[in-house]
Parts: C-alpha cells; sequence; structure tokens
C-alpha cells in the first residue's frame, strides 16, 4: 500500500485547484473567441479539438515515464502532463484578447 505524506497531498491538492482554475479561465477566454464567430473563430475550435487529441494520445506515454508509480507521483506527473498546454493557452488568449 503507498503512503503519501500530508505535505505532498497537500501539494497536489493545491495544484489542482490552481490547474482547475487556470483551466476555467482558458475554457471563458476561448468561449469568448469562439462566439465571435469568424474564421479565428474557426481556427480556435479546430486548435482545441486538436489539443485535446494530442494530449490524450500522449498521457499514458507521460504518466509510464513517472516510474515508480505511487499515488502522489502519479498525481504530480498528470497535472504537469495538462498544465503546460493549459497556461499556454492561457496566455495566448489573454494577449490577443
Amino acid at each position: 500500500m503507498f503512503m503519501t505524506s500530508p505535505e505532498a497531498a497537500t501539494r497536489l491538492w493545491f495544484d489542482s485547484m490552481s490547474l482547475a482554475m487556470e483551466a476555467s479561465s482558458v475554457i471563458w477566454l476561448r468561449s469568448w473567441r469562439m462566439m465571435a464567430g469568424g474564421a479565428l473563430a474557426e481556427r480556435e475550435g479546430q486548435r482545441m479539438v486538436d489539443e485535446k487529441l494530442a494530449a490524450a494520445a500522449t498521457f499514458w506515454p507521460a504518466m509510464m515515464m513517472a516510474a515508480p508509480f505511487s499515488p502522489a507521483a502519479f498525481g504530480t506527473q498528470a497535472l504537469a502532463h495538462y498544465a503546460k498546454p493549459v497556461r499556454a493557452n492561457r496566455r495566448r488568449l489573454s494577449r490577443s484578447g
């Protein structure tokens, strides 16, 4: 049985909440872009679908790199896998307002 330290669990919880908040801002920014319509909205929709497919296709290979497995290591690796593109999208969408 794996045991996770309270510090690791707290860090994982904090990082999860931070990613959730950042992802919700990306959803909001993308929604506004797509509601505007036009070619930019169409490209954003296609980009979103492409990113989702790429993230799904690369998830398990990335997780295999996290061995040896523990709940905290797996969670940390999963958050890192998704945080990088979410952060990049937030920056991109925020500055191109």
